[in-house]
Order: structure tokens, then sequence, then C-alpha cells
């Protein structure tokens, strides 16, 4: 399923995100860098892969997040089969 991009872009990216240290920074960093559409799109597939993780029904899912069954499902995908990156995150802070 991977589309894996990377380039020196993403990478210097990457750095700084890396580079963020507080909450505060991280959100003022995303509010600069992305649009509310964005903004809106990635916090909702973040909370749909946290309820995914919690074993939440698609339905309640679609209904808590208004994401579609299609986001829904991407977002499982990439859970189950992707580069890791959800996984990471949710066994962290999220663990079983």
């Amino acid at each position: 399923m991977s589309k894996r991009i990377e380039n020196p872009m993403l990478c210097d990216l990457s750095k700084a995100l890396l580079a963020l240290k507080t909450e505060d920074e991280c959100i003022n960093f995303l509010n600069d860098l992305l649009s509310i559409n964005e903004m809106n799109a990635i916090s909702q597939r973040w909370q749909v892969a946290v309820m995914l993780r919690s074993g939440a029904k698609y339905s309640d899912i679609c209904e808590s997040t208004g994401a579609s069954s299609a986001t829904i499902s991407r977002v499982s995908k990439c859970i189950d089969n992707g580069e890791g990156g959800y996984a990471t995150l949710l066994d962290r802070l999220y663990p079983r």
C-alpha cells in the first residue's frame, strides 16, 4: 500500500517537527504551516486512528469525528499495512 515519499524537502520538514519542544510550539507551527482544512483533515485522521485503536466501530467513529467510511478505511489500512507511523505513536500514547 505504501507510496513512501522521500525527498529533501520532506526530510527538512521532519527535522523541523523533531525540533519542536512543546505542544504550544507544535500547534503554532502547524497553524502557520497548514490551512484550516488541512489541519482539520489531519486532526480527524489522528482521532480516527485513536478510536480504531480503542476498538470503536466504524459507525461510532463516523458519528464522533465526521470522517467518511473511506477515510476510516484508509486510516485502518495504514495502521495495519503502512509504514508504521500510526502504530508507533499509538503504541507510545495509547498502549494496549
